[in-house]
């Protein structure tokens, strides 16, 4: 089954995204996060992208590598040869983390490392690099197993994606605000482009209303991080550490069917509960 499929597919469990990778004791965005991912059993793993001075394609969320590397620099000023051998600090960085034997990995280590194994979230930090990460899933034959994010929030956002993206046939997740000033009109974006998935953000639970008659046409899937620094509402990953049916279990009851969390393990644990 290719990550198309699985997300269309009616009859599967809400799916867990780990982010960056399932970090609690391995570096975020590190080969050994994503393969402690994989043997947790995630569906998807989550990983933020960004180019080098020489094109390489590597793996890192912030403008510097400060944080994880201890380089207080872009990742975008230095050569693929020498971000491969810096070392990441543990956990989620800083200097209260320790440096590990774990080093930067390039995108292309990442798809050899799951091909065939889980689905990949590919966040990638500047739109332009985009082409640049199809060309490589689909070098390596793994552009099935990977989805891509782009701004949809004007018609030249549309023309992008629809020039951009769709022709390679990879899945594409729109991310709509339903809590922003111009939520009518990137309702009518999303309906004009009608993907497979789309990240939902709201204030109130009840504003997915909205999205019935959308949803009922196209089966469109809903995605909802409760990561605690971007969750809507109060639908955190700690809250849902306290009380799982009054965070997972209202999110799934209202149609969701993709969380990403930086708690997967127990993430995993609730839905086999909840389907006991």
């Amino acid at each position: 089954m290719n990550y198309r499929e699985f997300i269309a597919d009616p009859a599967r469990d809400c799916a867990i995204v780990a982010h960056r990778g399932i970090w609690q004791d391995a570096p975020e965005n590190s080969l050994l996060a994503i393969e402690r991912a994989i043997e947790a059993g995630s569906d998807v793993v989550e990983v933020d992208i960004r180019a080098s001075s020489d094109g390489g394609l590597f793996l890192l969320h912030d403008e510097t590598l400060t944080r994880m590397a201890g380089l207080d620099a872009a990742l975008e000023d230095f050569s693929s040869q020498h971000l491969s051998a810096l070392r990441l600090r543990n956990r989620d960085g800083g200097a209260q983390n320790a440096f590990t034997e774990e080093k930067l990995p390039r995108l292309a280590e990442v798809f050899e490392l799951t091909r065939g194994r889980i689905f990949l979230h590919l966040d990638v930090k500047d739109r332009d690099v985009i082409p640049d990460v199809i060309a490589c899933a689909k070098a390596m034959g793994v552009e099935g197993q990977v989805d891509l994010w782009a701004s949809l929030t004007s018609e030249e956002d549309l023309a992008w994606i629809r020039e951009t993206i769709h022709p390679h046939d990879v899945l594409f997740m729109a991310k709509t605000r339903l809590n922003a000033s111009d939520a009518a009109s990137q309702l009518a974006l999303l309906s004009a482009l009608s993907p497979s998935v789309c990240e939902i953000y709201f204030d109130r639970l009840d504003e997915l209303s909205a999205l019935d008659g959308l949803l009922r046409e196209s089966r469109m899937a809903l995605w909802v991080n409760t990561l605690d620094s971007v969750a809507c509402a109060g639908f955190t990953d700690t809250a849902a550490g306290v009380d799982p049916e009054a965070v997972w279990g209202r999110l799934i009851d209202a149609g969701i069917s993709v969380i990403q969390t930086d708690e997967a393990a127990a993430l995993k644990s609730y839905l086999a509960a909840r389907r006991a």
